[in-house]
């Protein structure tokens, strides 16, 4: 034991990485739909850890906060600016009322207990589930004109307040945007029956009576039949084919056709289909797998079914694509024969139906014919070869600039402000995520590589604070008490309360969108989860990317004015 103790001191990396693996592990236990989550039980590990009294340098974490912040805004990024104009500003705005409500109440709550600037810092984090603001926040500390002895007794609290106001900050915001949510607005069963109708009118294509042609994500099959009924007695044109499948509900394409013996590759409206070809059909499994006597049996022809299928990731970055709906995006030529098997919009998935409106900078999965698709794809953006390379040149440049822009300090009435370092870096990844849906072609990061700058960087970070304060957690936990517990309920319940009721009586949202956005204005996934279960209904997630975007943002920023507010 002495010697493993030593080993840590000397190699506190190594401490760091059992930090990181217990944490991840721990924080992946549940018992029930209970669960300490990885952030907590990073930091919990960490105190831990921190008993055998390791000193780590300090640029370590510094290091790893940058790269989680910069991922943030490169994430948000394309929505957060795109939010700025059109329908997405009063989204925006509620988005900034309910996090001055986050703010005002863990402020007044501090001010009502009398809390320091670190427990209050501490509460801010945990109850709105915005880790980050510890990084944040620690900054603008290290640049207050105060003493160390100060500086290091306010530090000191921030992870045991942040640790006991977290565990609620999650549970209870589940809890209330899915539970007492639904109630403030009428009751769980009224919402459930206002967002299916929502569903249905969203469903609802104002360009055809197709139902297959509106309807959300489509799994798509290929099959191959022998053209054999009554139907071909006389000899039909792929079109006449596809208009009698849409007259009998089925949207199907025709892909291939092999006529006497041979294969024709390049089928067009006007290729003739006769009497016993084979015929290549393409379309959701459930309209293609159905009643086949009106073409014939299906035929297991290996070669006619041997060509190549195309399913893509493609970034919207065309001109015009980002003002369309997707019924109007499936009603262009070029989208002949392929199916839409995906919306993204940050790390969030969008329902597809047919008023879903499509933003710049949205990630659509198309699926299909390969010379199809590969002809559609350019015309809406830049496809997203699956690739395992991140710009690095990218990543440390921005953080670069944005760090030396956060570094600015103005002095207003003595008391120095600045954005910090970490600030920077947050509003860098902003600027630079939207900046590659203006030029795709640079600054590509994989979505394995943006998760694990986000949970990695955090979890570091988080870790080393875990770490450095275990030698003084129990000393300030015994000092704050477990009230801070109860003083964290009021802080998260309150914005949460007041942003159901702000949404439904100012704003007008939809009930299900304003669950939505409440659970994106806090930022807090886990609720927005929990909303969608509870209504049985992916509608909620229309209202949680713009929010999120802006809530994350201005969540971090608030750290630097909490810190203002109370010193």
């Amino acid at each position: 034991m002495e010697w493993l103790l030593n080993t840590f001191r000397e190699y506190p990396s190594l401490a760091i990485f059992l930090t990181i693996g217990m944490g991840f592990w721990i924080g992946k236990l549940r018992y029930k739909a209970f669960s300490l989550g990885i952030v907590t039980s990073v930091l919990l590990v960490g105190v831990v850890v921190g008993q055998m009294d390791i000193s780590i340098p300090g640029p370590v974490k510094s290091v790893f906060f940058l790269l989680f912040l910069f991922s943030i805004g490169y994430s948000v990024g394309p929505q957060f600016f795109n939010s700025l104009k059109g329908d997405g500003l009063k989204q925006v705005l509620f988005a900034v009322v309910v996090c001055l409500f986050c703010l005002l109440s863990c402020w007044g709550v501090a001010k009502v207990f009398g809390y320091n600037v670190g427990e209050t810092v501490g509460i801010l984090s945990g109850s709105q589930t915005i880790s980050a603001v510890i990084g944040v926040s620690t900054d603008t500390i290290s640049g207050l004109d105060v003493t160390e002895a100060q500086k290091k007794e306010w530090l000191d609290m921030i992870p045991v307040c942040y640790t006991l106001t977290y565990i609620f900050g999650t549970i209870g915001s589940a809890y209330l945007l899915s539970v007492i949510g639904p109630w403030l607005l009428g009751g769980l069963d009224k919402v459930k029956a206002q967002t299916v109708e929502l569903a249905h009118k969203m469903n609802q294509s104002s360009l055809t009576d197709d139902p297959a042609f509106i309807n959300a994500n489509r799994p798509v099959v290929f099959r191959a039949y022998k053209a054999e009924s009554d139907f071909f007695v006389n000899d039909r044109k792929v079109k006449d084919i596809e208009d009698y499948l849409i007259s009998m509900g089925r949207r199907i394409f025709v892909e291939r056709v092999r006529q006497n013996g041979k294969i024709i590759e390049n089928v067009t409206p006007d290729t003739m289909v006769r009497k016993g070809d084979e015929v290549v059909l393409s379309g959701r499994r459930e309209f293609v797998i159905q009643d086949e006597s009106w073409i014939g049996t299906e035929v297991a022809d290996n070669q006619l079914l041997d060509f190549p299928v195309e399913k893509v990731d493609v970034l919207l970055t065309k001109k015009g694509i980002g003002n369309m709906t997707v019924d109007q995006l499936r009603a262009q030529t070029y989208m002949y024969g392929i199916m839409i098997a995906r919306l993204r919009r940050g790390n969030v998935d969008i329902p597809v139906f047919a008023q879903t409106q499509l933003h710049p900078g949205d990630t659509i999965t198309l699926t299909g014919f390969a010379k199809e698709v590969n002809i559609a794809a350019p015309k809406l953006g830049h496809v997203d070869r699956n690739s395992n390379q991140t710009d690095l040149i990218f990543v440390g440049l921005g953080i670069l600039i944005g760090g030396l822009v956060g570094a600015i300090t103005i002095h207003l009435g003595g008391i120095p402000i600045s954005l910090s370092t970490s600030g920077g870096a947050l509003i860098a990844g902003l600027v630079f995520g939207w900046l590659r849906t203006k030029s795709p072609d640079f600054g590509h990061i994989p979505q394995s590589s943006v998760w694990l700058l986000n949970n990695l960087g955090l979890n570091m970070f988080i870790a080393v604070i875990g770490i450095t304060s275990g030698p003084t957690f129990v000393t300030a936990l015994k000092e704050v008490g477990f009230g801070v517990f109860f003083a964290g309920i009021i802080a998260t319940t309150i914005p949460l309360v007041l942003a159901v009721i702000v949404g439904s009586k100012i704003f007008k949202f939809h009930p299900a969108v304003n669950l939505g956005c409440c659970a994106g204005s806090r930022t807090t996934t886990a609720a927005l989860g929990a909303i969608e279960e509870s209504l049985e209904s992916p509608i909620p997630a229309m209202g949680y990317t713009v929010t999120y975007a802006i809530g994350n943002t201005l969540l971090i920023l608030w750290g630097v004015v909490i810190v203002l507010l109370m010193a």
